[in-house]
């Protein structure tokens, strides 16, 4: 057995639908029952003893708050001998609003249903109407007296504004609207905000788009090439990211208070993304070209959003730099090894490509590297009058400096000019030695051609392209190179320029 208030009962028909016959259903927000009559007659019997039941309750009501608005009597003073008394009376009667003045009528029929038209609009879930109801109500009573019998029906008015509150915070909640993308959530939000609950419907609205931001990246399948994946990450997590914006613009035009919001929903958004950007990244230490490659992707992405004038570009570098730098001083070491090991089996020997082809692959190789009078270097039958290790040295320091620059922002500047330095000092300090170490006239001849090559060909386009990818030159490069000039001026010397 239960005990429910007429006031916030709904009675409704409920067609028959065989088996299920002679049913009635009753909305008591926020649960509703059916009861089924033995049959049609008993059913009709108890919809009618319903109806005029409630019929009666709001008949009594009104007739009380007639009677409670009829102005009461003043008590009849004793007579008074006092005859200025009846003109102070007369005065104080003018300057008092008479009490019929101040009587609101709440006798109209609208506002006698208006709790029990509310219940039937939230268990109907008309939200619009309800708030309509509501807009309607509080026009009706801006100008008017806040009287005892206002102060009543407000009340029952009141509850039913907490009832439709909660019944639209639950339609924001993540399990009840996250297929339908951001626009499934306009229409609790909407009306949220049509009752004064701007913050709480922000509030609600990112916290929605949150979650179903986090389930579209989990749902992500990781398979294939790790620049697969990103490519899909990329256009889940900036594509959610932009409609969630565009929408809030629709839903908060008005409500400038709530964007700064909006920033810190993005900010974290971001930092969530860039743990499964770095973790498939970075914590699989896939190569540096990949890694940039994936990193000019997330950074073009996150370009789109400049188009409603949310630029996060600096927030994905403050959360990037650091496996940045990480992968960058990884790849250095991996050069350096790589390069003391083919210095450690030097023969200072000319390479020999066998074949015009392969010859003609080292060309374009060397070109691509920006170095361009690489041919002034190249003999007869394939021959060319450098060394391996000088070659390797240059095809593998420049792609390092073309990845890096990919990934390149002026917080990772340090760190890859210092990358840079350390790898050339390895080249340089290796043709440094053999040379002051090496004996045979011809080879030591072999050793400064190389030289040649490294100092006046190689550093100056390593310096070039830093400057061009950079913007600025980098004086490190360049007292580097002027330095290489005193070796060669006093190549004897036993001193090391480094």
């Amino acid at each position: 057995d239960a005990l429910y208030p007429l006031d916030g009962l709904a009675v409704v028909n409920v067609k028959d639908n065989p088996p299920m016959k002679d049913m009635f259903k009753l909305l008591m927000f926020p649960e509703s029952r059916i009861f089924q009559a033995e049959n049609a007659k008993i059913k009709k019997e108890w919809l009618e003893v319903l109806e005029e039941t409630k019929r009666n309750r709001a008949l009594s009501e009104k007739r009380r708050l007639e009677q409670e608005a009829l102005p009461r009597p003043a008590p009849t003073p004793p007579e008074s001998t006092n005859p200025f008394e009846e003109e102070e009376e007369e005065e104080e009667e003018e300057e008092e609003p008479s009490a019929e003045e101040e009587v609101v009528d709440l006798s109209l029929e609208w506002i006698q249903e208006l709790p029990e038209d509310l219940d039937v609009c939230i268990a109907q879930r008309d939200f619009e109407g309800a708030v309509d109801l509501l807009d309607k109500l509080n026009e009706y009573l801006g100008d008017k007296p806040v009287s005892q019998p206002v102060k009543e029906l407000r009340a029952k008015v009141d509850e039913r504004v907490r009832q439709l509150t909660d019944v639209l915070v639950f339609e924001l909640s993540p399990d009840r609207s996250l297929r339908g993308g951001p626009r499934a959530t306009r229409r609790a939000v909407s009306q949220l905000i049509r009752l004064g609950q701007s913050t709480k419907a922000c509030e609600l609205f990112l916290k929605n788009r949150a979650a179903a931001v986090q389930t579209a990246i989990r749902q992500l399948r990781i398979e294939g090439a790790t620049l697969l994946y990103i490519h899909k990450l990329c256009h889940v997590f900036f594509t959610s990211l932009l409609e969630t914006a565009r929408e809030f613009e629709t839903d908060f035009a008005g409500n400038n208070g709530c964007y700064s919001a909006l920033v810190v929903w993005a900010r974290s958004s971001m930092r969530m993304f860039v743990d499964a950007f770095s973790k498939q990244v970075f914590d699989s230490k896939e190569s540096l070209s990949t890694a940039a490659e994936c990193v000019k992707v997330a950074k073009e992405h996150c370009k789109q959003l400049s188009e409603i004038g949310l630029d996060l570009t600096f927030i994905i570098h403050a959360l990037l730099v650091k496996d940045i730098k990480g992968a960058l001083q990884s790849y250095k070491d991996i050069i350096i090894e790589a390069t003391k090991h083919r210095n450690s089996e030097e023969m200072w020997r000319r390479m020999n490509l066998m074949t015009p082809e392969a010859l003609g692959k080292l060309r374009e190789e060397m070109r691509s590297c920006g170095v361009g009078n690489f041919d002034q270097y190249t003999g007869d039958d394939c021959w060319v009058n450098l060394s391996y290790t000088v070659v390797a040295f240059t095809k593998q320091t420049m792609a390092f400096l073309e990845e890096a620059l990919k990934l390149y922002f002026p917080e990772l500047h340090m760190v890859l000019l210092e990358s840079l330095v350390e790898i050339i000092l390895v080249a340089v300090q290796h043709v440094d030695y053999s040379l002051r170490c090496e004996q045979d006239p011809e080879k030591k001849a072999f050793i400064r051609q190389n030289a040649s090559f490294l100092y006046e060909t190689v550093l100056p386009v390593v310096e070039k392209r830093f400057e061009e990818g950079v913007g600025k030159p980098a004086k490190q490069l360049q007292d580097l190179r002027n330095a290489s000039r005193l070796m060669r001026v006093n190549p004897e010397s036993t001193t090391s320029v480094v």
